[in-house]
């Protein structure tokens, strides 16, 4: 007898609930084929609800979504709210009260999809960035005085402690010896600038690699060099590990090279307690309702999910589902250019994946 998941659903903003909606599709139809009963509780964050009663998240509503096996977003920003508010008071308050301090990223070009490298194909492009996801400048540490005049003072301080990064190393070399590719982990940092805050990651990686992964290859790039190499070599990458902000950056630029926003997904995990998985291209406001978003990075964030909650059978199934869309059917990965609507992808996928 298979298991039962409760997920919170959480459609959010824009086309976050046309996503969210395809990718609910395709695991409802893949579950059954793996013993697997999935139990979806729907919740209304976001910019609607923001706007209607005041509140990002209502009072109680953190130790409710404790409760669950996971979380599936759609997206969050509306074009009616300052940006901050959503972020912060969704997202990053999830992120930081739930501690979910890895930021999964795999950056994977799948064969059919064109890639803006020249002459890169799917066997040199496929890796995996483990970001730190509670700590950096996110923490909201500093301040800002005299604000409004000549003399304006901001600060914002990147911070982390020795217990953040050890756990996100954990994480990335486990998961380097899981995946067992190359073997290879390369931290991203700044050291020759940033020389307090990665001077602690390197000597953490270091001392972690040499003490309890000997087998693990380590390697070490300054950031503005891994922006260079994912675009001239990205074979070189088995597995990434980086902080915050340095991370929030090189995934966006590694979802250009694996094809766009409309297929790359993303994982905020606590590997001990409650995930949420998001699709990474936000909320797309200019085409909400209209039914031409490309749902398949919100599929392909479902499909994490349920890699990570222990299904890797139904997660493969589901990741094979959506390469065969890629490669037979989609004209493009992007909205409106697809030759097929939103429920069209999703329909095909949910097909594919149930057989």
């Amino acid at each position: 007898m298979g298991k039962t998941y409760k997920i919170a659903a959480i459609g959010g903003d824009g086309t976050g609930p046309e996503v969210l909606r395809e990718g609910i599709k395709v695991l409802t139809a893949a579950a059954p084929k793996f013993g697997v009963k999935l139990e979806f509780t729907h919740y209304d964050f976001g910019g609607e609800r923001y706007l209607r009663t005041g509140e990002t998240l209502p009072d109680g509503a953190i130790e409710e979504l404790k409760k669950f096996d996971a979380i599936y977003l759609g997206a969050i920003g509306h074009p009616d709210v300052k940006p901050g508010i959503l972020e912060k008071g969704i997202l990053l308050r999830i992120r930081f009260e739930l501690d979910q301090y890895i930021n999964l990223r795999p950056v994977k070009l799948y064969p059919g999809v064109d890639c803006p490298l020249k002459d890169k194909k799917p066997e040199d492009i496929d890796y995996v960035v483990v970001r730190e996801n509670t700590g950096d400048l996110y923490t909201g540490v500093g301040g800002v005085s005299m604000k409004g005049t000549p003399h304006e003072v901001a600060v914002q301080s990147a911070v982390y402690t020795r217990f953040q990064v050890d756990r996100c190393l954990k994480f990335a070399f486990e998961y380097c010896r899981a995946r067992n590719k190359k073997k290879t982990l390369a931290l991203c940092g700044k050291t020759n600038v940033l020389t307090y805050l990665y001077d602690l990651w390197e000597r953490a990686f270091h001392e972690m690699g040499e003490k309890y992964y000997p087998d693990i290859t380590r390697e070490y790039y300054h950031v503005d060099a891994t922006c260079m190499w994912m675009v001239k070599n990205p074979e070189w990458f088995d597995v990434i590990v980086t902080g915050n902000m340095f991370g929030d950056i090189i995934t966006d630029l590694g979802a250009i090279t694996q094809g766009g926003m409309g297929i790359a997904a993303g994982g905020n995990i606590n590997p001990e307690g409650v995930s949420m998985f998001e699709c990474i291209g936000g909320s797309a406001p200019k085409y909400t309702g209209k039914n031409v978003i490309n749902p398949l990075a919100q599929i392909a964030s479902g499909q994490m999910m349920m890699e990570i909650l222990g299904e890797k059978a139904m997660a493969k199934k589901i990741e094979e589902a959506i390469m065969w869309v890629v490669a037979h059917k989609l004209k493009s990965l992007s909205a409106g250019k697809m030759g097929y609507t939103t429920t069209e992808v999703g329909d095909m996928v949910a097909a594919k994946a149930a057989e």
